[in-house]
């Protein structure tokens, strides 16, 4: 499937049986002893540098319907709006959840939290998807003299994962496709640059989610019915085609910190490709230390193809191999 331009591989079967834990539990177990499934399926000669996956797993809660695993060239992700928008669509037509005109609601467990997904039905069938995110919090507004571009100034937020949001004009380029190696080049240094310095980028309640995922760089644009362009650089350099769902979501936390959205209030958030994504604020509630809002984000995902891989053993690349 894609949504909004961003590939996602759902797995439907082929892999070992898990045992029912956590989810994050249930991530670390695929990372100990099954991450050659992952290279075999991300990378290539079946994927590549930029493709992504979810497995469904087992659900953590009484009231989920599944749990997910999130999957891209690096490891696997805390969460993903896109591929929650398209596993909201295909799990109401492949069966996995039973079908309510004309919004089909259900709950799945991701390693940040417990979404809850809403799959519209037109005519039946599944078309747009939205789903309320785990609570999204502002960190912080920095600076960091950063190569060539002198002092950057950049906000940290989470959004079910946690990244830096720099306005792209600091850089001297454009949220444009043929800007993508720079993006590329600049998101991935500055991510470890970030990652280096002495920000506690620390979750209130899960270590496991206190790390800086990707870099959202930022663009105004002129249009009345776009509020802004996104694009994340994420994982290991892996360029997001979408607007980014848990990107959206940490922009919500952002704008509402800075009281430029309020609850209630929708905006759309444009892809480097153009596609976009909606996010509302449906409700702020206490986090921890923190003011968290909870982001509604809304987007249509389609399908592509349905694909079977094998792996012949005396393939000197069945274990996979990436250039960017």
């Amino acid at each position: 499937m894609h949504t909004g331009g961003e590939p996602l591989r759902i797995i439907l079967e082929g892999y070992p049986k898990l045992d029912t834990i956590s989810i994050l539990e249930t991530r670390k177990q695929l990372t100990n002893n099954h991450d050659d499934l992952r290279q075999f399926l991300m990378w290539e000669p079946r994927g590549h540098s930029d493709m992504y996956g979810l497995l469904r797993v087992n659900p953590e809660r009484s009231d989920s319907a599944f749990g997910v695993i999130f999957m891209h060239n690096e490891g696997y992700s805390t969460m993903c709006g896109h591929a929650t928008i398209a596993i909201g669509k295909a799990a109401v037509d492949l069966g996995w959840v039973k079908k309510s005109n004309p919004i089909t609601s259900f709950k799945i467990d991701a390693p940040c939290g417990q979404l809850e997904v809403f799959t519209s039905i037109e005519n039946g069938h599944a078309t747009q998807v939205s789903f309320l995110n785990v609570p999204s919090f502002f960190l912080g507004t920095y600076t960091i003299d950063f190569e060539e571009f002198g002092t950057i100034t950049y906000d940290i937020a989470y959004g079910g994962a946690f990244y830096a949001y720099a306005n792209i004009s600091q850089f001297s380029l454009s949220c444009d496709p043929g800007n993508g190696s720079d993006l590329i080049r600049i998101g991935r240094r500055l991510k470890a640059a970030i990652s280096a310095s002495n920000h506690d980028i620390l979750h209130p309640f899960e270590d496991d989610l206190s790390f800086l995922y990707g870099c959202v760089f930022i663009e105004n644009v002129q249009e009345a019915s776009i509020h802004s362009k996104n694009v994340c650089i994420f994982a290991d350099g892996e360029l997001d085609r979408s607007a980014t769902g848990s990107g959206v979501s940490g922009r919500a936390a952002i704008l509402h910190h800075k009281r430029e959205l309020n609850i209630g209030e929708s905006i759309r958030i444009q892809s480097i490709i153009g596609s976009h994504m909606d996010v509302e604020i449906n409700s702020v509630i206490p986090y921890g230390k923190y003011s968290a809002v909870i982001p509604k984000v809304s987007g249509h995902a389609f399908y592509t193809g349905e694909h079977h891989f094998w792996m012949d053993p005396n393939d000197p690349l069945k274990d996979g191999f990436l250039i960017r």
